[in-house]
Parts: C-alpha cells; structure tokens; sequence
C-alpha cells in the first residue's frame, strides 16, 4: 500500500491505495477534516478503499467557500462520490459526519445506488437535530462548547493563530448542524450501524436507539464508554467492528 495523498480534485482524498473490493466514504465531524481519517484509512486499507471527505473552507481547500447547510452539502457530495460507484460503497460519519452520511446514502439510494452499509457515530437520529444557538455564541463561548465535548485536538486550541484559523469552520459546521431539519421520506433499504458513547452531552441512549426507524435492511447499536469522542478510546473496537463488517 502507498501512503500518498491521493486527490480526484474536489472533496475526496485517499491516503493509501487500495485495490480492495468496497469503498468506505468517510465524512468528518463540525470543524473537522479529511486528515482525521488517515488512522482508518491505515488500518482498513487491506479491506476497504478509503474515500476521506474534506469539505471545502478547511485545510488545502481554506480558499474555497463554506457550505453552510447539510442538504446543500449532501447534494454536492452525492455528485461527487457517484464517480465512486464502481465498486460497492459505504458509508461511515461521526457527530454531523453521521448526519451528512445519512443525507447522501438517502440520495445515493433514490439513484438506484445502494450503500453496503451505514455507519453513523456520535449523533442523534436525524429527526431529533435541535438549534441549541452554539454556532450564534461569541468566539469564547463556541470554543469553550467545543472543548467541553474534547474534540478538535485539544491542545491546538490552545494556540491562538491555530483558533483564529479553524473558527470559521467550526462556526459554519455548527451552523449547518443546528438549523438542520430532517424532512420525512422513505427509510434507507441498506444496513444501518451506530456507535454511540454512554456519557456523550449530545446524544441520550435514546436518541442512538432512535435510529432504528431510518433503515429497513437492519439495525445495530454498539455503545461504548466515554463521551462525544468515544472513538479514540475504542478504535480498535470500533474499525474491528467495521473490519468485520466490510468483510462480510
């Protein structure tokens, strides 16, 4: 395997070649980047061919403008990963990754295009999204939200040139997130897999469990300790449990 960043222009970056068999799509977290994947794209790099998505205004794409708008962005991604289609895709997003993964493998399957699987992580079901105002908070209050849920690298926050770069996007990801509305419409025919964190702020046993109703081809809810970022306590759990899943 290369470890190149690989880009096909736009969205999708690949860190390893892979001649595997089905492709895994990756969508990142509010203010994230295509970069968090790399580690997943290592490791499942013998079984999948790892699609991390960065969405434009962050990192090499800063330049470019920020889709506030989750539906906007799914339109746009769905075009883009169509050209993926030639081998069996699915689908992984965590916190508004797992919303955005949802809205594109909606698309994806009014197309004819049916995901493997989706994976959704560290979020609500998508009728439950509410307007909590974070992304109206000052710049302080923004960054003290996004310290409380400890994502985002923790000690970059504590440079100032580091916040003033990744504060647009975070702002404009929360924003996206927050005036979000699920619009009704059939449930998705691929399978569905959540993982979920037990002292995760923003997400309830409930409302992880609340997204069996969104998918008819099966459901299963893997819960963890720990909190929004649960995932870099349990990624071996986690990429096993995608491993296996990829493999079958």
């Amino acid at each position: 395997m290369t470890e190149t960043t690989e880009r096909s222009g736009g969205s999708i970056r690949r860190f390893h070649s892979s001649e595997a068999d089905v492709r895994l799509a990756c969508f990142p977290h509010a203010g994230g980047a295509a970069s968090y994947f790399f580690q997943v794209s290592r490791q499942l790099s013998a079984v999948a061919d790892v699609l991390a998505v960065q969405y434009p205004g962050r990192q090499e794409r800063r330049k470019e403008p920020f889709i506030p708008d989750v539906t906007e962005l799914a339109d746009v991604l769905t075009a883009e990963l169509r050209q993926w289609a030639d081998r069996p895709l699915a689908l992984f997003g965590h916190s508004m990754g797992a919303l955005v993964a949802y809205e594109v493998a909606r698309r994806l399957e009014q197309e004819g295009i049916k995901p493997v699987v989706l994976f959704a992580s560290g979020r609500a079901a998508p009728s439950l999204s509410r307007d909590e105002g974070v992304h109206l908070r000052s710049d302080a209050g923004l960054l003290a939200k996004v310290r409380e849920l400890g994502g985002t690298a923790g000690a970059l926050l504590e440079d100032p040139d580091v916040v003033e770069m990744l504060m647009p996007a975070i702002r404009n990801d929360y924003r996206a997130v927050e005036t979000y509305r699920h619009t009704p419409g059939p449930p998705l025919a691929c399978p569905l897999v959540v993982f979920t964190g037990d002292a995760d702020p923003q997400v309830t046993a409930a409302g992880a469990q609340a997204w069996d109703a969104f998918s008819t081809g099966g459901f299963e809810l893997n819960t963890y300790s720990g909190g929004h970022f649960f995932l870099d306590a349990h990624a071996a759990d986690v990429l096993g449990k995608i491993r296996s899943r990829l493999e079958g």
